[in-house]
């Protein structure tokens, strides 16, 4: 088997080679952090976690996903595909886990998704794009509207110190890039096909499989799909409510991972951080990790006034109760579809 061909579950060895690469340089520099901070106080802090806290933030990770998978659901339903909940929820949670295991996934998985739940369902591959990135659409939203609501009432109450103005700018320019790329997508949608069609012709050219018809066609298709659903805004704002009922679950880990250390945390502050460190999440390593603990550890320090090694030990167990947790849940679902297909 060369480095190109395919392992039994789909997945290349070069793949694999990347994957394996990237937690590699991720724990190095988890254990870098680590030894920064003090790697003692921060298996000290470790030593002390309440079981029952952690199994709370565990659950409450497992209903996020359950209502992210009910979002997808809504957004299927609007274009044609009537899936069940359980067949979805098994395969959401396997495209999770691809998601937070492949570098990069976090910045630009939704084609795999997109083509692992057309595998499992009787969406198309367009229709099944277009779901999953209107869904990762709102979850953004939901995502940026939790961040800039923390961001204004830390103003307000005059608790933002000013070495953060610089992430609260990025916030605002992420909100602001999502509006205008979204714009531009709706407005301008019949030149933006027309500029991919002219960008597919030279590469045609080299890849004979590649038709500028075929591109035109799958184009159509997907448009078609996005119309589909801007017709039905009740149902995209069903699918909201779900986005934005996961991600306050999906951020309340980070409050509980605090009280079992015995720590309390602002849950304005939580908020806040959660969605803050999801900007580190686009970096090349597998689920953002090694970044966005970084991120996490400095914005409790910054906010709450935490020690370093608290502050690391509760952004541990948040990533732990989150990030694991998914890996491991998705895994076995990962294992499933395998077996079904």
């Amino acid at each position: 088997m060369t480095a190109t061909e395919e392992t039994p579950s789909g997945v290349s060895r070069s793949q694999v080679g990347r994957i394996a690469a990237g937690f590699a340089v991720a724990g190095v520099l988890l254990a870098v952090i680590a030894a920064g901070v003090g790697v003692d106080e921060v298996r000290g802090a470790l030593a002390t976690a309440s079981p029952g806290w952690l199994l709370a933030a565990c659950c409450s990770m497992c209903l996020c996903l359950c209502l992210w998978t009910r979002s997808w659901q809504v957004i299927l339903g609007v274009t044609g595909v009537d899936e069940s909940y359980r067949t979805l929820l098994v395969t959401y949670a396997a495209a999770t886990f691809a998601n937070y295991v492949t570098p990069m996934g976090q910045a630009g998985g939704e084609p795999f998704i997109a083509y692992v739940l057309s595998r499992e369902t009787e969406a198309s591959y367009e229709e099944s794009l277009a779901s999953v990135v209107t869904a990762d659409l709102l979850n953004l939203i939901a995502s940026i509207g939790m961040a800039l609501l923390s961001l204004g009432v830390l103003v307000w109450r005059s608790e933002l110190p000013t070495a953060l103005a610089p992430i609260a700018g990025g916030l605002v320019v992420a909100a602001a890039s999502v509006l205008a790329v979204a714009t531009v997508a709706i407005r301008f949608r019949t030149t933006v096909e027309r500029s991919l069609t002219k960008l597919v012709a030279p590469i045609g050219r080299l890849v004979p499989k590649l038709t500028v018809d075929g591109v035109r066609e799958r184009l159509g298709e997907l448009r078609a799909a996005f119309d589909r659903l801007a017709a039905d805004p009740r149902a995209l704002g069903r699918a909201f409510a779900f986005s934005v009922l996961g991600w306050t679950l999906f951020v309340l880990p980070l409050f509980l991972a605090g009280r079992a250390l015995g720590l309390a945390v602002d849950p304005v502050v939580v908020s806040f951080a959660v969605s803050a460190s999801m900007l580190a999440g686009y970096v090349p390593s597998p689920g953002g990790l090694g970044s966005i603990e970084v991120a996490l550890t400095a914005l409790l320090v910054a906010l709450v006034g935490l020690s370093s090694a608290n502050a690391y030990a509760v952004a541990l167990l948040y990533r732990l109760t989150t990030y694991w947790f998914a890996v491991v849940v998705g895994g076995l679902a990962a294992l499933a579809v395998v077996r079904r297909q």
